[in-house]
C-alpha cells in the first residue's frame, strides 16, 4: 500500500472521532437500572469508535448484554464524560436528580478497558470514588496511561493484562492498590506473542503493519475470555472484600 493511498484512511481516523462523537442518546442501558441489575462499561482505545464492532472490547459489551440482569455499554475513552453521566442516572432510582447513600450503596458498576480505554477505566473509577460510589471490578488491557497503576479504594477487585514485547507499545505491567485493606488485586498477567500467531483478518493495514504485540493482545481471543470470566465472577460476587473473613 503506498503512503498516498493511507491518507483517506488517516484522515477518516482522525475526523470521525470530532464529528462522530458519543452522546447519551446513543446508549440502550435504562435510566434508572432495575433494582439488582449490574453495569458494565467497557472503553475502547486508541481513537477507535466507540459501536466498531471490530474491536474485541465492543465484542464483549455486546456479548454481555445477552446476559440476565446485565446492562452493558461501550464506551470511547474520551467520553468519560458521557460514562459518569450514564452511571448516574443508572444508580438514581427515585430520579430526583441527587444520589443519596442508598443508592450509591446499591452500585453494582464494573469497568474495563484496553489501552487508552485501560486508563480510562481507572480513571472514572477515581472518579467514582470521589461520589462515593463503589465499583465491583476493574479491568485493563495493555493499559496505557500516566495514571493507570493505583487502584482507587472503592474498586472491590481488579486484574491486570499486559504485554511488554519490544518495538511495539507497553502496557501497564504492575497495579497496585491504594489500600490494600479494601481492595484486592486478582493478577498482573503478561503474555508474549513472539511465538504464538493471533488472527489479525478483521484488523486494518495499519494495525497489522505498526500495531505490533499491541494490536495483537486486543485481538486475542484468550485474554478476552478471561477479561470475561473475571467479569463474570464479579457479577456472581465472587469477590469479597479483602478483609472479609469468609
Amino acid at each position: 500500500m503506498s503512503i498516498k493511498s493511507m491518507w483517506p484512511a488517516l484522515a477518516a481516523a482522525l475526523i470521525c472521532p470530532m464529528l462522530c462523537a458519543q452522546r447519551l442518546s446513543d446508549l440502550t442501558a435504562p435510566a434508572p437500572l432495575p433494582p439488582g441489575s449490574t453495569l458494565v462499561i467497557g472503553f475502547l482505545g486508541g481513537f477507535e469508535r466507540w459501536d466498531d464492532d471490530h474491536r474485541s472490547v465492543r465484542q464483549l459489551t455486546l456479548k454481555l448484554r445477552a446476559r440476565q440482569g446485565v446492562y452493558a455499554e461501550s464506551i470511547s475513552n474520551r467520553r468519560r464524560k458521557v460514562a459518569l453521566e450514564l452511571i448516574r442516572r443508572a444508580l438514581d432510582t427515585n430520579q430526583d436528580g441527587n444520589l443519596d447513600p442508598e443508592e450509591r450503596a446499591r452500585a453494582r458498576v464494573i469497568l474495563f478497558g484496553q489501552s487508552w480505554g485501560g486508563a480510562a477505566a481507572l480513571a472514572t473509577a477515581r472518579d467514582l470514588d470521589q461520589l462515593g460510589i463503589p465499583v465491583l471490578l476493574t479491568v485493563q488491557v495493555d493499559s496505557v496511561g500516566l495514571h493507570d497503576q493505583v487502584v482507587p479504594a472503592n474498586v472491590r477487585a481488579a486484574v491486570n493484562f499486559y504485554q511488554h514485547d519490544p518495538l511495539t507499545i507497553q502496557g501497564r505491567a504492575h497495579i497496585r492498590a491504594a489500600d490494600p485493606a479494601k481492595t484486592r488485586i486478582l493478577g498482573n498477567f503478561g503474555a508474549s506473542y513472539f511465538l504464538r500467531p493471533v488472527d489479525e483478518t478483521n484488523a486494518s493495514w495499519a494495525r497489522r503493519t505498526f500495531g505490533g504485540s499491541h494490536a495483537k493482545m486486543e485481538l486475542d481471543p484468550i485474554i478476552w475470555s478471561q477479561v470475561e470470566q473475571y467479569i463474570s465472577g464479579a457479577i456472581a460476587r465472587r469477590y469479597r472484600d479483602p478483609n472479609d473473613p469468609s
